[in-house]
């Protein structure tokens, strides 16, 4: 596996054309031995062709526009149709894989070639500080069930790329996903009913959270992509934590809509499940007026974690 073609997705709207650069680079950059080629799909903007930039030997750079669906999970797709590589890693436009993660990740692969894909641990740029996020080396269909891991991150996946086509085994990204919201978990869920995700335990990416918040105004597109979710995968009716957690997610957003009514009756189905759900609680607390959506959000968001 040591030698198969690597292909490094980044599915942009084109606004930030410094750290885009950032991101390329550090693909340029890797350690690994096999050829690496890069694919921009620029999402219905105009392609900026990156001739500034040098593509070394052994690396190659891909520009198109997306052909698909407008939206990340559209951009997404065309770039895996017009990959050539047998491995797929995707990228955010403004996040950076470290040098090592490539060649370490296919060394894990090898290891454990039973791996329907190979994540690694991250850093998530807060509050200007690094903070470590690690995982297990396996991480099941049940883990992915009770809890998120946002350490098996987008930016920090290989999958196989055949998996990922129209009729592979896994499919496409789900570009009937509400916003796209969640689509990165979604397809972690479907990856891992058919196996298990390995991850190196050395952070392979690190992953920017020092810029304005996603979710603030996007809230509506928490509770489509969310309740989306819950109703492709039945199986969270078997991990009450699991599905306590997200309906404490909707909780929040129906919270910070101005939704109490919807915000109440979700977060009490949270409670019923798991009465320690952080989120519902917080929802509640947002619903009543004593503290605002963003602030809560923003302390999170210091410690490295998620909504």
């Amino acid at each position: 596996m040591s030698e198969k073609t690597v292909s490094a997705l980044i599915a942009t709207a084109g606004k930030r054309p410094e750290t885009l650069r950032t991101t390329v680079q550090s693909m340029f950059d890797q350690d690994y031995a096999g050829h690496i080629e890069v694919v921009v799909v620029f999402d219905y903007v105009e392609i900026d062709d990156l001739s500034d930039l040098t593509v070394p030997n052994n690396r190659s750079l891909v520009t198109a526009v997306n052909n698909r669906s407008k939206g990340l999970a559209g951009g997404r797709n065309t770039g895996i149709t017009l990959a050539q590589g047998e491995l797929i890693g995707f990228c955010d436009d403004d996040d950076y894989w470290y040098p090592q993660r490539v060649s370490a990740q296919v060394k894990l692969w090898e290891q454990y070639p039973q791996a329907v894909a190979v994540s690694s641990s991250i850093n998530v740029r807060t509050d200007g500080k690094d903070v470590l996020r690690s995982g297990s080396l396996v991480t099941t269909f049940e883990d992915l069930l009770i809890s998120r891991h946002f350490e098996i991150h987008p930016s920090t996946t290989l999958f196989k790329r055949e998996d990922l086509l129209e009729n592979g085994r896994i499919g496409f990204v789900d570009e009937d996903l509400p916003s796209a919201y969640g689509e990165d978990y979604d397809l972690a869920l479907r990856a891992a009913r058919l196996g298990d995700i390995y991850s190196v335990q050395e952070p392979g990416a690190l992953i920017l959270w020092d810029r304005p918040s996603f979710f603030s105004g996007h809230w509506q597109s928490m509770v489509d992509g969310l309740t989306y979710i819950l109703r492709k995968f039945p199986e969270f009716e078997r991990q009450p934590k699991g599905l306590a957690r997200i309906a404490g997610q909707v909780a929040f957003a129906h919270a910070a809509l101005g939704n109490r009514k919807m915000a109440s009756a979700f977060a009490r189905s949270a409670l019923s499940r798991d009465p320690k759900q952080l989120r519902a609680w917080a929802a509640l607390l947002v619903a009543s007026g004593l503290i605002k959506p963003q602030v809560l959000l923003d302390l999170v968001n210091k410690t490295g974690r998620g909504l």
